[in-house]
């Protein structure tokens, strides 16, 4: 799974009995030698995806990591490009990975993507692999952080990888997964939330159109399809109208005007 590049077990189990931020601090320099970045398979063909819908102006890489999906925005984004993460370490390898080269200007800030500092700015908003640190119960104000920082008929994207079928080798690896996640963070302070099994289409689009989005869902053919027919890997595009309404989470409390 790891090349000689990559972590030790002794630095893994460092990392997973840190905190989230500081998991990924230590384990930034080697990160890219790891099974958890984004293949550059995935990474091409959203690429791809998302030049036959664009082009953009400003593109955001929530929990940019290393700065693998700011590769993908500078493809597709014509001005300018942010990469934003909560992890110092992992944006300063991001920093110097990108010296030097070409298109659009790059910026790079810490902050948590479940408080963004930005106004509404940005034309796409994107993420690769980041969504097993989010609890099911933080999907809406995460939906509406991305929603805040969108100028309207934005779009916010990402890759989903279908899951694999129940009593699969790839299921129990997963569930097997989850469960010491669950049985270290009840064990172990502080926590260190990663679950693969907690981000399920259903509730991505009940909460995405929650927030206020349209959701379209785009086969990546490079992946092909399962035996069933349906396809490995999506594309995930969420967009704004151009002229946004209140996201109905809001408007059931009452009205925009009422909550300002």
């Amino acid at each position: 799974m790891f090349s000689p590049e990559g972590p030790s077990l002794r630095e893994l189990a460092v990392q997973a009995l840190s905190s989230v931020e500081r998991g990924y601090d230590l384990l930034a320099p080697k990160f890219d030698h790891t099974p958890f970045r984004t293949p550059a398979a995935v990474l091409d063909a959203v690429g791809s995806a998302l030049r036959r819908v664009g082009p953009f102006d400003a593109g955001l890489d929530l929990c940019c990591g290393t700065g693998a999906g700011v590769g993908v925005l500078e493809r597709v984004c014509r001005e300018r490009v942010t990469g934003v993460d909560f992890s110092a370490g992992m944006l300063d390898i991001a920093r110097k990975r990108a010296q030097g080269r070409q298109g659009p200007r790059v910026s790079w800030v810490r902050a948590d993507a479940r408080a963004l500092p930005f106004a509404p700015a940005f034309d796409l908003v994107v993420s690769f692999g980041a969504f097993g640190h989010f609890l099911p119960r933080e999907l809406p104000g995460l939906f509406a952080q991305v929603r805040s920082v969108l100028r309207p008929g934005g779009s916010f994207a990402f890759p989903l990888v279908a899951p694999p079928r129940p009593a699969s080798p790839g299921y129990w690896t997963l569930l097997g997964f989850d469960t010491v996640m669950r049985v270290r963070n009840a064990l172990w302070r502080p926590e260190f939330v990663m679950y693969y099994r907690t981000f399920r289409l259903g509730d991505v689009r009940r909460e995405l159109a929650a927030a206020g989005f349209g959701v379209e869902l785009q086969p990546l053919p490079e992946f092909g399809r399962r035996p069933d027919g349906s396809p490995r890997v999506r594309l995930v595009i969420a967009r704004l109208p151009a002229q946004a309404p209140a996201p109905r989470c809001l408007s059931r409390a009452g009205s925009s005007a009422d909550r300002r």
